[in-house]
């Protein structure tokens, strides 16, 4: 039998058994009157703790004809304050096992929180979970303890006192241990694995991970003609991929591509940014037809100035040097449109207007008073697409300012759903204008070089292109981190931008890079000119755009606060049937 050289073998695992007599049947109410445990490996038994604690109550009646536990006999016994830190040494780096390990471990749990002991991350194991997984309902109609240990041979009788209860679970654990062992079930992680219920054909696609990496990276499901199923990335690829062929994994579609597949590819990436943008290219390479998102990153909606005489925005499927999206429908795009064009004074109509000619005798939204355009002659109209230019690059937020405004008129008036509309808008339009000119200046820099600190020691390097990332690596503890960028910078993509707003690059991709330059510690170690954002976009305006959108409960409507240039506390509830509230929110920077 070939095991894994990481999972060790049942035989080598530290089992601590521990079983509990309490006062009753609430962690949170109740408390604990005797500890048992047993620690064993390989069969073995390495020590045993037993003790008796004092619940500081007096125990019921109906406890004491269970366990025989007295008021009397744990008078003068520990406190479970004092009973814990030795418990916890006692379990140091064993794994738990309980017969219903969650009532047990859920007294402990509840004890040491009360105690304020820190509750060390314990991997648990149920042995009433496995028996019901083990063993048929005709052989164990009941899986209580007395039962299993009747059915299974134990050495030792239940009595319903903690160490006589622990010592009968391990009993029963080793016996359930070998009905499992002929199933291929050699090591804990199999084990536990072993427990939800997995057919026979998807454990067996176990050996597909057999031979892929402990390394970051992205895997790739093909099936029975080499085609990609799915598309996947991961910190850890065979412990990450080993959980498509376990209990673990519910989802039906996954379990409907793991029966197809036939083999499983892989490719190592220097560090998590390389394994999530080499994901979103091969999912847009392949259109994997299991995985849902990501298969057309370049489509999207985007709203476009025109080039007419009188211009206007449209909705279009192709960006231009001045755009805003993209839009994940087109009825989102319309909308940000309408509230661009609505305070910036562009016109809504569709009709074509040569050179020389005016707006207005065929503009049907301006014949029922609803067109925004500021001026029907050219000279007069020219401040309208200017002014939708600068906001869409921030060189100019009046037009947000102007929304605020109009809000606070609005709930002012006591017109308060008018005002919660105009609201969710101006968010809304304020939060995609943000993402767009965050990536934008990520974009804007022809190579930038970024250094992040990697886990283990030592550094993990990315070479960003216009907003792509051309190179990824890795300078390891004590290896000189400077070579390494040159031979990265050497070996870099090259990348040929476009005239758009995002030079071409993907939105995702510009997604994931922006995280990840957004990370704790991450340096700039070179960039071919300035990093920055427009001093007047709509960065200043992010946490009052959320804030107006998240904060408010949703039967009350509320308002935007009155300006996005003040610091102070915010104030955004507006009350349907009081005066309007007033207050102030970060201001930009």
């Amino acid at each position: 039998m070939a095991f894994d050289e990481l999972d060790a073998p049942l035989r080598d695992v530290t089992f601590v058994v521990v079983d509990l007599e309490t006062t009753g049947g609430s962690a949170e109410s109740d408390s604990i009157t005797e500890i048992g445990a047993v620690k064993v490996r390989g069969g073995q038994i390495l020590g045993e703790l037993g003790t008796l604690v004092d619940p500081g109550r007096a125990i019921p009646p109906y406890i004491v004809e269970i366990t025989g536990i007295t008021t009397a006999m744990v008078r003068g016994a520990p406190r479970i304050e004092a009973v814990l830190p030795g418990f916890l040494e006692f379990a140091r780096g064993a794994v738990l096992v309980a017969h219903n390990a969650g009532f047990d471990v859920g007294f402990l749990k509840a004890a040491a929180a009360r105690a304020a002991i820190p509750w060390p991350r314990f991997q648990v194991l149920c042995t009433v979970k496995l028996a019901r997984r083990v063993l048929s309902r005709d052989e164990a109609p009941s899986v209580k303890l007395s039962v299993l240990a009747a059915l299974l041979g134990a050495d030792t009788t239940p009595t319903h006192r903690a160490l006589d209860d622990a010592r009968a679970t391990v009993d029963v654990l080793h016996a359930l241990i070998g009905r499992v062992g002929n199933q291929g079930v050699q090591s804990l992680p199999e084990l536990l694995d072993y427990i939800p219920a997995v057919s026979a054909e998807q454990r067996a696609k176990r050996a597909l991970a057999s031979d892929l990496p402990r390394s970051p990276g992205v895997y790739l499901f093909r099936g029975p003609s080499d085609e990609v199923l799915y598309v996947g990335t991961a910190v850890d690829l065979r412990r990450r991929v080993r959980t498509y062929f376990t209990g673990s994994e519910t989802r039906g579609r996954m379990k409907e591509m793991v029966a197809l597949a036939t083999r499983i590819d892989h490719v190592e990436c220097a560090h998590a940014l390389e394994a999530g943008v080499r994901e979103l290219r091969l999912i847009s390479a392949h259109v994997p037809p299991y995985n849902r998102r990501s298969k057309y990153p370049m489509r999207g909606w985007w709203v476009v100035l025109t080039t007419e005489t009188f211009p206007r925005l449209s909705v279009v499927r192709t960006p231009t040097d001045a755009a805003l999206g993209p839009f994940r429908t087109r009825t989102d795009a319309a909308d940000a449109a309408l509230t661009i064009a609505e305070f910036c004074g562009l016109r809504t109509c569709t009709t074509r207007i040569g050179k020389g000619g005016r707006h207005g005798p065929k503009c049907p939204p301006r014949e029922i008073g609803g067109c925004p355009a500021v001026a029907d002659d050219e000279e007069g109209y020219r401040a309208a697409p200017e002014l939708a230019r600068a906001l869409l690059r921030g060189e100019d937020d009046t037009p947000l300012h102007r929304m605020r405004t109009r809000v606070e008129e609005l709930a002012a008036g006591e017109l308060f759903e008018s005002a919660a509309r105009l609201r969710d808008r101006t968010a809304a339009l304020g939060l995609v204008l943000r993402r767009m000119q965050r990536l934008g200046a990520i974009a804007a820099v022809d190579e930038l070089i970024a250094a992040r600190p990697a886990a283990e020691g030592g550094w993990e390097f990315a070479v960003i292109r216009s907003g792509r990332l051309a190179s990824a690596g890795v300078a390891r503890r004590g290896v000189a981190p400077m070579p390494v960028v040159e031979a990265l910078v050497a070996a870099a993509e090259t990348v040929l931008p476009d005239p758009t707003p995002l030079r071409g690059a993907s939105p995702e991709e510009l997604t994931v890079v922006a995280r990840w330059l957004d990370g704790d510690g991450v340096r700039i170690v070179r960039t071919s000119s300035g990093w920055c954002e427009p001093v007047r976009g709509a960065g200043a305006w992010e946490s009052w755009c959320t804030l107006a959108r998240a904060a408010r409960p949703p039967s009350v409507p509320t308002a935007l606060p009155p300006s996005a240039r003040t610091a102070q506390t915010p104030t955004v509830l507006v009350e349907r049937q009081h005066t309007a509230a007033r207050g102030h929110t970060e201001g930009a920077t």
